[in-house]
């Protein structure tokens, strides 16, 4: 484990329950955090009987809907109207107009389940906070679905680690794959996109 890693963990073994809550919610702000690392050494450590098992998985999920509220707010700030006409900014490549509208078209209808399982998707529970301030989703609503999904998430994380003891470092090596293929998905989605928008810009300016 690298020295930034390294450095997390001493947090969690020097603040106990209250630093697992603060790095869950700024893992949500600087998804480089790996809570992948963070929750399963949590449960090593409650194992351990140096953290309380439920206070850590309740620390982590409290922290996790406040990184979230700060997105949120973030998304309500930008706001659909402002977001609307930067896509249809000529520069702006990597979005259009109507991709954005279609975006905010399935939110609406789906956007309760995106923020739900969002929440356990390695990167997207990072980011998926943003869509829902935009699209004003009700404040309760949202608080919901982040408790909620945040809930599984770190309980199983933390599960794990319990049950692995000093083993627990095995749990970022199973999830590495998975989390390279979402970030991977992720790139070719935004490359397909501004390729799209390029082309749509091409087009327009050819003579007729």
């Amino acid at each position: 484990m690298g020295s930034t890693g390294d450095g997390l963990l001493r947090i969690v073994e020097q603040v106990g329950e209250v630093g697992v809550g603060a790095l869950v919610a700024l893992e949500n702000l600087f998804p480089p955090i790996p809570s992948e690392v963070i929750l399963p050494f949590a449960g090593f450590q409650a194992e351990r009987g140096e953290l309380d098992l439920a206070l850590a998985w309740a620390a982590a999920t409290v922290g996790a809907l406040v990184g979230a509220l700060v997105l949120y707010a973030l998304g309500a700030w930008i706001g659909s109207e402002r977001l609307h006409a930067l896509a249809g900014a000529r520069w702006f490549v990597v979005l259009s107009q109507k991709d954005y509208e279609r975006g905010e078209r399935f939110f609406d209808r789906h956007g309760g389940k995106i923020v739900l399982f969002g929440r356990c998707v390695p990167l997207v529970r990072s980011v998926v906070s943003v869509p829902a301030g935009v699209a004003r989703m009700p404040l309760p609503r949202f608080c919901l679905y982040t408790l909620a999904g945040s809930a599984v998430w770190n309980g199983l994380f933390i599960g794990i680690g319990y049950q692995l003891g000093q083993r627990y470092h095995l749990v970022e090596r199973w999830v590495a794959p998975f989390t390279y293929a979402v970030i991977a998905a992720l790139v070719a989605w935004l490359a397909w996109l501004t390729w799209r928008k390029v082309q749509r810009l091409r087009t327009t300016r050819q003579p007729v």
